[in-house]
């Protein structure tokens, strides 16, 4: 037999045409000695009827045996269902299909799980989904994230080519370059004692592509680092790599503005608006206290160093006059935070180096802290006016150097707006998207334990132009010409217009970041050779692609648009990976592994 249909495509046109089907067992149902089975593929689901009087013995016997999940083929005959039992659940809803043969192509054994319940399946840990995994997958919502993923690669490859760029895959062993995140390295057979490593991103091999002539190029690049995990990273991913010649800042936000616009109108068929906000570093710290702010809802930061430089509360003042800041921030509704609710939130003070959390609860028409009696009336009333106090408020401080300041509350800031969302005092549109670019960052920031600058970006990320002479005689005022392109308090990518004078990036490598002049020619050599034989003016940006779709699709987690994710700790619990090799393998690469074997 071979299926004429998919399981979501019959409707009452089809009333009276004999038809195959296959896919999946779904459920089962007996009902009054006549059996229903919802049959599933791909595409959708569509019940089947199996009546004795139309079937043999043993067909039907076979069929009141098969487990979910068992895989069959079935032909019948479509007809519209009685009145009264249409389910307008599915859009086959109106048809079933009167079962005339069936040919079980394999048997299932009992699930782990259920697959046909999405409240039971959504209930199941996480764990067990990862172990399962291709059962995990044939779950509607699972097909339906990766159905859209591929939908939003299509868009985005139809995008890039209607804008002249060439799709060119660079290599994924690479030479180490361990500035930045920690590599995978891959021994080398033919050369003992030498490794490739699997690159974090094609940053430098686009940037020759550039110097090749190019101009235009992309890519859905295979990325790689081996880093402590979250649930937006993983130590694979994917993200749309783009570099571009002769450009600037400018025709980078134009064409990202025309992409995720495409993008979401095929995702989701949502016209978003452009062109997109633009706030500074500063401004995003000084107003939400972080670089990818949520700009969704309010609690904003408010700086309140003049009003407490002189202030009795020697705290507030104290900082200050250590060239500090005080910062404060009002988390309306929230007065009534629970003790372990403080707890957290000066938990997260702390480990930014604080020594605590202040905060006032509003409560009964008073100010419930006892800080409070040390503020002046002009500086309650500061506090009043420019937080907008009302009943039940909870204003929250922090007095550190700007940078600290900042992202205490920022911290703390979304902190409260997850408890607000929970007690349904903070309501969010899902469907809305606030886009913005962050501009100006720093170029460069300082290692106090090392003593020495590091890039804040990358080191090929250009000054600004008029920054330059900076560079030696005051690098922490340097602009880089870096910009991050953020959404809903996630950061969908980043990129920079690039340095392309083989003077400056080498100016960048040894006298601003102190990389040795050997080290420098050892790793980054053939780049600036590259550079003196006619290197444009380029510029780039990768973004996230999972983080993309999972944001399209929904979800919080990255893992539920990967097709086969590593769990937190990097494992694939599927085929059991990573896992020994044989002495063998380890001999021939020349590897003597000193870790004793757990029993």
């Amino acid at each position: 037999m071979k299926r004429t249909h998919h399981c979501n495509e019959l409707r009452p046109a089809h009333a009276g045409q004999t038809v195959t089907l296959a896919g999946w067992v779904h459920s089962r149902r007996d009902l009054g000695g006549v059996l229903y089975i919802d049959l599933r593929d791909r595409e959708g689901r569509t019940q089947t009827v199996f009546d004795p009087a139309d079937l043999s013995k043993e067909v039907f016997e076979t069929a009141t045996h098969l487990h979910a999940e068992s895989v069959v083929e079935i032909v019948g005959k479509v007809r519209v269902r009685p009145d009264g039992t249409n389910n307008d659940k599915i859009p086959t809803g109106q048809i079933e299909v009167l079962v005339k043969e069936l040919l079980v192509l394999n048997h299932a054994e009992p699930l782990p799980f259920q697959i046909d319940d999405p409240e039971a399946a959504a209930k199941v840990n996480e764990e067990t989904r990862l172990h399962f995994r291709y059962l995990d997958l044939r779950r509607p919502e699972m097909t339906h994230n990766l159905r859209l993923r591929s939908k939003i690669a299509i868009a985005t490859r139809s995008f890039m080519d209607e804008q002249g760029f060439l799709e060119v895959e660079t290599p994924t062993l690479f030479k180490s370059t361990p500035e930045g995140a920690r590599e995978f390295l891959v021994p080398n057979r033919r050369e003992p004692g030498t490794f490739y490593a699997l690159p974090q991103s094609p940053q430098q091999f686009k940037q020759i592509l550039m110097v090749s002539g190019v101009e235009r190029y992309f890519q859905l690049a295979r990325c790689y680092r081996d880093e402590d995990l979250r649930a937006d990273r993983l130590p694979e991913f994917t993200q749309v790599d783009i570099e571009m010649s002769f450009i600037d800042r400018e025709d980078i936000y134009a064409l990202i503005e025309g992409l995720l616009k495409k993008v979401w109108k095929t995702a989701l068929n949502i016209d978003i608006p452009t062109p997109f906000k633009r706030i500074s570093f500063e401004e995003a710290l000084n107003r939400w206290g972080i670089d990818k702010p949520d700009t969704r809802f309010g609690m904003e930061l408010v700086d309140f160093t003049e009003d407490f430089k002189a202030s009795t509360f020697k705290v507030f003042s104290g900082a200050v006059a250590n060239g500090g800041v005080v910062k404060a921030m009002n988390a309306k509704g929230m007065a009534g935070a629970t003790q372990g609710q403080i707890e957290t939130m000066t938990e997260y003070a702390k480990s930014f180096g604080a020594k605590g959390l202040a905060y006032i609860k509003v409560e009964n028409g008073e100010w419930k802290s006892p800080i409070v009696k040390f503020f002046s009336e002009a500086e309650k009333a500061a506090l009043k006016t420019r937080l907008a106090i009302e009943e039940g408020d909870l204003i929250l401080f922090a007095a550190d150097q700007w940078l600290n300041a900042c992202e205490i509350l920022g911290k703390i800031r979304l902190y409260c707006a997850d408890v607000l969302k929970t007690q349904g005092k903070l309501t969010i549109d899902p469907k809305q998207f606030n886009f913005l670019w962050v501009i100006e960052f720093p170029l460069l920031g300082f290692d106090r334990e090392q003593n020495r600058w590091y890039s804040s970006h990358h080191p090929f990320t250009a000054p600004v132009a008029e920054d330059i002479p900076l560079l030696k005689t005051d690098p922490k005022k340097v602009r880089g010409q870096h910009y991050d392109i953020v959404v809903n308090g996630v950061e969908l990518g980043g990129g920079s217009i690039r340095i392309h004078q083989p003077d400056v990036q080498k100016t960048v490598f040894e006298d601003i970041l102190q990389i040795p002049p050997d080290e420098t020619k050892l790793r980054f050599g053939y780049m600036l050779e590259a550079f003196r034989y006619g290197a444009p003016p380029h510029g780039g940006i990768a973004l996230g692609f999972d983080r993309l779709c999972a944001i399209l699709c929904g979800t919080t987690s990255i893992r539920d648009v990967i097709a086969f994710p590593k769990t937190a700790k990097g494992v694939c619990l599927m085929t059991d990976s990573p896992s020994q090799v044989s002495a063998r393998q380890l001999r021939d690469l020349y590897i003597d592994v000193k870790v004793a074997k757990k029993e």
